[in-house]
């Protein structure tokens, strides 16, 4: 069931415009996110982006073939940006570039969620036909950004949380250290998240922050 829950809205008409405003946004805010990862890396002194020929806006080399198709399927996707943290300059730039991700994120949701504001109140209100789809856009690119921003910085490896507590608490540091492969845990977090209540999950809190916001001009959600 859960395999075929996203991809069965590219067979819905009435859900098709959602499932490509989703695909669309998945793929530039992964993209970004990972770009913010190396652009930091390399203000660290570390070259390896560059070197391994990641600092390009090509999904495929962020993302893959395997993380698209999940991203289809399923609608969850990941991205990589290798990094040498022994080339950070600073002690505390694993901290630095692990949360440069999120803040990307958080950064493309305010763009989007303004420009939906600024968009709204020009137009004098409701939209219609491609105005509409374009104001829907902006919706799902700004929530679907709060939402990975919040989840990537949840202290659970391998997501970038752990990494800037690790930075800050040298126990947490060592214990993912002992670790291994972490990549486990994160299914498991996948799995809590999928039965938290709605408002307890990044895309609940998401929606919330986002109502928040638009509630400060006087809007709504359309």
């Amino acid at each position: 069931m859960l395999a075929t829950f996203f991809i069965e809205y590219l067979f819905d008409p009435a859900s098709q415009l959602f499932f490509g405003c989703v695909v669309v946004t998945v793929i530039i805010s992964i993209v970004l996110h990972e770009l913010a990862h190396g652009w930091a890396a390399i203000w660290q002194g570390d070259d390896t982006p560059r070197q391994m020929g990641h600092m390009t806006a090509d999904p495929m080399v962020h993302m893959g073939g395997f993380s698209i198709l999940m991203l289809v399927l399923v609608g969850m996707a990941f991205g990589l940006m290798p990094v040498n943290p022994r080339n950070f300059r600073s002690r505390y730039g694993d901290a630095l570039v692990s949360a440069a991700g999120p803040a990307m994120n958080f950064l493309l949701a305010f763009i989007a969620l303004t420009a939906l504001v600024v968009w709204v109140k020009a137009s004098g209100g409701a939209a219609e036909g491609p105005a509409k789809n374009g104001q829907m856009f902006l919706q799902i690119f700004g929530t679907t950004n709060i939402a990975l921003g919040i989840f990537n910085l949840l202290p659970v490896p391998p997501l970038d949380g752990s990494t800037v507590l690790g930075n800050f608490v040298p126990a947490y540091r060592r214990w993912l250290d002992s670790m291994g492969n972490p990549t486990w845990m994160l299914f498991i977090v996948f799995m809590i998240l999928w039965n938290a209540p709605y408002e307890y999950n990044p895309f609940g809190i998401a929606n919330n922050v986002m109502d928040a916001y638009l509630s400060l001009f006087g809007l709504g959600r359309g």
